[in-house]
């Protein structure tokens, strides 16, 4: 029994030899032959395991005293061409390579070419996890900002190879824009894809509005809009302080019209500071001569009064000269505050022009026009002069003027200034105007669209909440007003737009509600102003990787 237990074990163990030989041969045979393959297929991955493809000399490591097996070249990494980088708003152009793309990773650093780039150079470096090393030469795992070219200053192109990623544009602001594509790709897929990124947007005006004088937002509630429009890729940030419910800013030259819950100026200074750092304007508006309510709480004797004596809710006195003053004292005060080079005038709604007889029913008002522009002057003919003068209040300063278009009026003896932009946003109001009519004069018109655009808080008269997907599918920047484009002739006069949140019930959202509500407009509209062409996903596609993208 000992004996056959013995010949039975020696039959097993031989049996066991000779597979595990057999299954060495199979082994290498293998080995071989995907080898050969990946080779013949411009050199694929080798095999997990393969010894000749993870020794660095390419050649077997010695095994149990044997020889190494001759040395045969290691198959080199292929790639599928890369595919353009899922952002928003979507790149132009992208020409995919072959390549593993770039992920950031220790050692990493953010250098820079000119000391001009140090802000964009910082951001991006903390962001993703990187050293900002200054200036100096990229090597392997660096991202490089550089200034060079020409064209559109806020165009840049990203190139990634080499395991490394140079942006370059003619001016910071495109750099900045190509750090936020690199951003988004990072943080939405992990990886940069291989290839080069040649982008800029279509309109130069890709704006955000704020309603700040009816509902008070905190500073660092607006800080953080601020950053999502950067990431975004916005450029301007309306604010709008003055209405008839408050006057939300600190003032010197005029404190008693400041309302309790107001922003202090260095909180602004701060607002200003952090815009700029992403490249955004803060563009200021005091609207006049209609609502300034809150102004006048402080100056009752400057209130706006008709024929029997009746006072005109927030319609400042266009007749006194202590009114321009007041007026000129505070835009020349905020002009100071607001560095930025654009500034919106308002001029919307002055309630003197909305009765069906303004020279009878404000006489004081008809009286100052005759005095000022002849016999045959009337109430918008001042209304316009008062426009044109604040205008040039302001333009002392270096701005680019913009005034809400129901502040034009048709057939006045008096022309608004040539250099006020439209701000269109409307087509309610006597006498409205279609937008090809500012357009056929020569103006350029931005678009306000309250039919896209306008997020009015509490949904009052025929408002509903914008959604994201009808800016998406159905608004472009020559939809001005109501839901049909403007011809394309004009496409050059209409430098841009906004989307603009208005607070008339402030109570109706809390600011994470408002923050909530627009998130998928504002990124629509980001899209669309950035390319106003019929975007390559579909609305739930770009839903989705607006989720990924956080």
């Amino acid at each position: 029994m000992i004996q056959h237990r013995r010949r039975a074990s020696a039959q097993h163990l031989r049996r066991k030899r000779a597979v595990v030989a057999t299954a060495f041969v199979g082994t290498v045979a293998l080995a071989v032959g995907v080898g050969v393959w990946a080779s013949a297929d411009g050199g694929g991955p080798g095999p997990a395991g393969n010894a000749a493809a993870s020794s660095p000399g390419g050649a077997s490591s010695p095994a149990s005293g044997r020889a190494a097996a001759p040395s045969t070249p290691a198959p080199s990494r292929s790639y599928p061409l890369s595919q353009a980088p899922r952002t928003i708003p979507a790149v132009r152009s992208h020409t995919p390579e072959r390549g593993p793309g770039w992920r950031p990773r220790r050692g990493g650093r953010v250098v820079v070419s000119d000391p001009r780039l140090a802000d964009e150079g910082r951001l991006t470096a903390g962001e993703l996890g990187l050293t900002y090393a200054g200036r100096g030469d990229a090597r392997s795992g660096d991202v490089r900002l550089t200034l060079g070219g020409g064209g559109n200053p806020e165009s840049y192109t990203m190139t990634v190879r080499g395991g490394r990623v140079d942006i370059s544009g003619p001016a910071d602001a495109g750099v900045f824009y190509g750090t936020r594509t690199l951003k988004q790709e990072v943080h939405g897929g992990g990886t940069a894809p291989e290839g080069v990124v040649r982008d800029e947007p279509a309109k130069p005006v890709r704006g955000f509005n704020l309603d700040i004088a009816r509902k008070p937002y905190s500073a660092s509630w607006i800080e953080d809009r601020i950053r999502e429009l950067g990431d975004l890729k916005f450029n301007e940030f309306g604010l709008h302080f003055s209405d008839d419910q408050a006057f939300r800013i600190e003032s010197a030259s005029h404190p008693e019209i400041v309302s309790r819950d107001h922003l202090t100026k260095a909180q602004v200074k701060r607002i200003v500071a952090l815009a700029a750092s992403r490249h955004i304007t803060v563009v200021p508006e005091i609207d006049s001569p209609g609502h300034l309510g809150a102004v006048l709480a402080a100056h009752p004797d400057l209130q706006l009064r008709n024929a029997s004596g009746t006072p005109t809710r927030g319609a400042i006195d266009i007749s006194r000269a202590a009114s321009a003053k007041l007026l000129d004292d505070l835009l020349n005060e905020y002009a100071g505050l607001f560095a930025g080079g654009r500034w919106h005038l308002g001029g919307d709604e002055y309630q003197a022009l909305t009765v069906a007889n303004p020279e009878a029913s404000y006489p004081q008002l008809a009286a100052a026009a005759r005095r000022k522009y002849g016999s045959g002057g009337t109430v918008a003919d001042l209304a316009t002069g008062w426009l044109n003068d604040r205008a040039a209040t302001v333009r002392a300063h270096g701005r680019a003027l913009r005034a809400w278009n129901d502040g034009f009026f048709r057939g006045t003896s008096v022309r608004a200034a040539e250099d006020l932009q439209v701000a269109y946003w409307t087509g309610k109001e006597i006498g409205a105007r279609q937008p090809v009519e500012y357009l056929s004069a020569g103006r350029k018109v931005l678009n306000y669209n309250d039919e896209f655009l306008y997020y009015v808080l509490g949904q009052p008269q025929t408002f509903v909440y914008p959604t994201g997907q009808r800016i998406y599918e159905r608004w472009n920047p020559r939809v001005l007003r109501g839901t049909t484009a403007v011809p394309a002739r004009y496409d050059a006069q209409i430098p841009g737009g906004a989307f603009a949140v208005w607070s008339d019930f402030p109570n109706a959202q809390t600011e994470a509600q408002v923050a909530a509500g627009i998130r998928m407009p504002l990124r629509a509209t980001a899209q669309k102003l950035w390319d106003p062409g019929a975007p390559a996903l579909s609305w739930n596609g770009f839903r989705a990787l607006a989720d990924r993208l956080g």
